[in-house]
């Protein structure tokens, strides 16, 4: 009916005008969602996402939660890349998460993603863009300290039950030599397990096993085999800029001859 409108009270406007105003709001909506979901990602070629995760003492949140942000982040690795990025003029933003196979695969997917720390293997080499290195990760099998186990080499250890980190290159290596590593999500958990009888040997880094092991209250591990040892890089999208990732190098580089990077590592150890 054509006086339907007025019926209800209200002011005629053209349906043209209505339907305009309408698309209006909704682009304006679509925009503000689109900027919110994007947030996180990097607004240029020049700025990097950096994504890491709780692995003591290289990089934690200061809270001890699976997520944090920014200047709640500490940790060797973390002092480290701050001020490689500040040397090299490079803008980044830095976001703790959990797992290590979501942020791993965050990095290897999403242009202008980097993770860290991350041992540099053969396998990975081609996957990243690599900057480093920041800091050694020595491979051990630590065991009670009252434990009889003595080893000579990994393949003594096949008899035993040995706990690793899911998506760790120490749990990725065992589990390639038919090792078969008893599994978890956080490594901390394998220090009670060990203490509690669960495995017989903890395969872990060092020095972050035994950080690790010390923030829930296990002291007294000991070292019953080195089997490794690797270094830990920053590892970037592949489509990062091969510029940025000169720069970022050049700028770690200096940092370590004037000791700066020995100097962080004195803080925390």
């Amino acid at each position: 009916m054509a006086g339907s409108r007025h019926s209800l009270g209200l002011p005629w406007i053209p349906v043209t005008f209505m339907f305009r105003d309408l698309l209006l709001a909704l682009a304006s909506t679509t925009v503000l969602l689109t900027g919110s979901a994007h947030a996180d990602e990097p607004s240029d070629g020049a700025s990097l996402v950096l994504l890491t995760e709780n692995f003591p003492p290289y990089n934690m949140a200061k809270n001890g939660k699976n997520f944090a942000k920014e200047e709640n982040i500490e940790g060797i690795a973390v002092d480290i890349v701050r001020e490689t990025f500040k040397r090299a003029g490079i803008s980044y933003n830095l976001t703790l998460r959990f797992p290590w196979e979501r942020i791993y695969k965050l990095a290897l997917e999403k242009p202008g993603y980097g993770v860290f720390v991350m041992a540099r293997l053969p396998d990975r080499e081609a996957l990243f863009k690599w900057v480093g290195p920041i800091g050694p990760d020595d491979w051990v099998l630590l065991a009670k300290a009252d434990s009889k186990i003595q080893l000579s080499d990994l393949e003594q250890a096949r008899r035993y039950k040995i706990g690793a980190y899911k998506g760790d290159a120490i749990a990725e290596s065992l589990e390639k030599q038919g090792l078969k590593p008893v599994i978890v999500l956080r490594d901390q958990d394998n220090a009670q397990k060990l203490v509690d009888g669960q495995i017989d040997l903890w395969a872990t880094g060092d020095p972050a096993g035994r950080y690790l092991a010390r923030q829930v209250g296990v002291t007294g591990l000991k070292t019953v085999l080195r089997f490794n040892s690797a270094q830990l890089y920053l590892a970037l999208n592949k489509n990062v800029p091969d510029e940025v990732v000169a720069k970022l190098q050049a700028a770690l580089d200096q940092l370590r001859q004037e000791g700066v990077v020995d100097a962080i590592m004195g803080r925390y150890l």
